[in-house]
């Protein structure tokens, strides 16, 4: 819904993602978690920048989700 409302590059929206993925990464649910994350990092970094709190705590969530993602 957030998506439709503000757009597919909105803050927002990343967070959302974010939040999404942390479910399905406590589920085990890893394969499902990773494209989320990395999904809501593209979405910080071009939006709010690389060294954002938002996108470097998102950066961290994907390397203990997924440590073989090579992000």
């Amino acid at each position: 819904m957030r998506q439709q409302l503000l757009g597919d590059n909105h803050p927002h929206v990343a967070t959302s993602l974010n939040n999404l993925a942390h479910l399905y990464y406590s589920q085990d649910r890893y394969s499902e978690a990773e494209p989320l994350y990395l999904e809501a990092i593209n979405i910080f970094r071009e939006r709010l920048g690389e060294n954002h709190p938002h996108t470097q705590t998102i950066m961290e969530n994907i390397k203990l989700c997924c440590p073989n993602s090579g992000k």
